[in-house]
């Protein structure tokens, strides 16, 4: 059968792989050493090389049951297995089937002597090999073998010996070596596929270690350098996620500390999401903390408190004097406090730490109380990568996270830190002071909080016994007053209306008593009216009847006179008649 090479599309073959169970470095070299193929580990003294293989061998025989062997050139066997044991590796426990560790002194009088080679020793290696069913082998300093021979051309002899033994044995093998600690030192890293270099160095008399793959054969890497560091567990390495992004937005909100704070910021924070607390030395950043803290151990939730420079007992006991009481919580087992010191230790120590408590108490809210100390601890570059690391991993865990930072100063542009958080924190709240009247007074404000229609009003943040408080805004010709002043405004603006309120009852008064003569005066025209109506009355009808009386009395005194009624009559016709 003809297949045409122009047109056809092999499908690609991975490089098989050994992980190495060393956390980061499997991440960042896609799946940890080239299988059954050489890899070299290279660094200056106490960079870290003999503790990274001797681990890989642990983590292969422990997590994958696969043998290994580790031939050692500098130290003896009992001082390998006893600085294993530093580390949770239970290194004792190991049998010789699992890990057998060979020493492998040379003597310098036979090297010189020109009597020496590999051959008898890989003759050892190989029927260890076949007795313990090996698949790893370390060789750790072969630069010591290296610089014992004095002779280029034994040194390549060696080396080529060895390549070729190792090819042929099917191990997954492991060489360190000191940087360039002999002259074939180039071609050493020449002949394997895989070149691991780890580093040591000084930066602001902080120790600072790194980890770097310089060349891996046949596979994709991450070629930059990454922070190590050492743990109880052995070497970690703090390996980048992948650049997406991938947290949970979780809609649930929780209690940011107290319910006026709750209030401001729309009813709390988002469960999962990181709250930044800026603010100079003493505006009562870890006041906020530790109610934000006390009121998760409240619902009952898990709590990690990370404080810096200062004591666990300490904190608890500051706390209490505003009615923030951690003690009992601490006592359950419901909140764990972790107290550090920030001087001598980098801030990859720092990470590696906090990880590490993360892992054993399973928080579901936390706090880290100052994180700008870390900042301390060496370059002030590393330190903003660390802190901008370890607020990602926490999130990625989805714990509800809180932060103190120390500001760079009081006044406009203050709010900044160090550390240059800001930007990934989902809620920012600042403390301030606010200084006038000679006396200091306490603000808060909310800079930010993402997905929240927060407050945007400066409050007067109050310390008592019964815990923090925010005051009402109190505002005086566009300004906002807080303490005494504001005391001394509220006093006068009482006054005053305690004054209008007096004026007005006054003048209330003073209506009622004109309306009552009033009404007095209008009654008793009223009743004059009524008087002169009734005698204008009383009059009319006196006229009415003395009318009417005078002409009955004029009749009745015809009548007695004997008037002639005809006469009369007729003299009445003449008078209408005249008229």
């Amino acid at each position: 059968m003809e297949t045409d090479i122009g047109t056809s599309k092999a499908a690609p073959h991975p490089l098989p792989k050994l992980p190495t169970g060393i956390e980061g470095f499997d991440h960042l070299s896609h799946g940890g050493f080239p299988r059954h193929r050489t890899s070299l580990v290279i660094g200056g003294p106490g960079a870290g090389k003999t503790v990274f293989a001797l681990q890989c061998l642990v983590n292969a025989a422990r997590q994958h049951g696969a043998p290994g062997i580790f031939v050692a050139f500098e130290e003896s066997s009992s001082q390998i297995i006893a600085n294993g044991n530093t580390f949770d590796w239970s290194l004792s426990s190991l049998t010789p089937e699992k890990l057998f560790i060979m020493d492998a002194h040379l003597s310098p009088t036979l090297i010189t002597a020109g009597d020496f080679d590999l051959v008898g020793m890989l003759a050892m290696l190989a029927a260890k090999q076949q007795e313990i069913g090996a698949q790893w082998i370390v060789f750790d300093g072969i630069d010591v073998l290296l610089a014992l021979l004095q002779d280029p051309a034994a040194e390549v002899r060696e080396l080529y010996r060895l390549r070729d033994w190792l090819a042929a044995s099917a191990l997954t093998a492991i060489l360190t070596a000191k940087t360039g600690s002999a002259p074939n030192f180039g071609f050493l890293q020449f002949m394997v596929d895989c070149v691991v270099r780890l580093e040591r160095h000084q930066e602001d008399r902080i120790s600072v270690q790194t980890l770097q793959i310089e060349k891996y054969r046949g596979s994709g890497y991450a070629a930059a350098e990454f922070p190590l560091s050492f743990g109880p567990s052995g070497i970690e390495v703090d390996a980048t996620k992948a650049p997406d992004i991938g947290h949970k937005a979780s809609m649930q909100r929780i209690s940011a500390g107290f319910e006026r704070l709750d209030a401001m910021l729309g009813g709390g924070v988002f469960r999962g999401s990181s709250t930044l607390i800026t603010g100079v030395p003493g505006t009562s950043k870890t006041t906020l903390a530790g109610k934000f803290i006390e009121a998760a151990c409240q619902r009952g939730e898990r709590s990690l408190f990370v404080s810096f420079d200062e004591g666990a007992e300490q904190i608890m006991r500051n706390l209490s004097s505003v009615g923030i009481a951690l003690k009992a919580h601490v006592k359950s087992g419901l909140l764990r406090m972790h107290s550090a010191r920030t001087e001598g230790i980098s801030a990859e120590d720092h990470l590696l730490q906090i990880s590490a408590l993360i892992r054993e108490h399973r928080p579901q809210c936390m706090v880290i109380d100052p994180l700008t100390a870390i900042a301390k601890s060496g370059a002030l570059g590393a330190a903003r990568t660390v802190a901008n690391r370890l607020i990602y991993r926490i999130k990625d865990e989805d714990i509800s996270l809180m932060v103190t930072a120390l500001s760079e100063a009081e006044g406009l542009g203050g709010e900044a830190t160090d550390l240059q958080v800001s930007t990934i924190a989902d809620t920012w709240i600042h403390l301030s002071y606010l200084v006038r009247g000679g006396e200091r007074n306490r603000a808060l404000t909310i800079v930010k909080s993402r997905g929240t229609a927060h407050s945007n009003q400066v409050r007067e943040l109050i310390l008592s016994d019964a815990g923090p408080s925010l005051s009402d805004v109190y505002t005086a010709g566009g300004e906002v007053l807080m303490g005494t002043l504001r005391w001394e405004k509220e006093a006068e603006e009482s006054a005053k209306q305690t004054r209008h309120r007096a004026e007005f009852e006054h003048k209330r008064r003073e209506l009622r008593l004109a309306e009552a003569n009033t009404s007095a005066q209008i009654k008793a025209l009223q009743l004059d009216l009524e008087r002169q109506r009734a005698a204008l009355t009383l009059s009319s009808g006196e006229d009415s009847l003395h009318t009417t009386s005078s002409n009955l009395r004029e009749s009745e005194l015809r009548k007695r006179r004997g008037a002639d009624p005809a006469r009369a009559s007729t003299k009445k016709h003449a008078n209408g008649a005249a008229k």
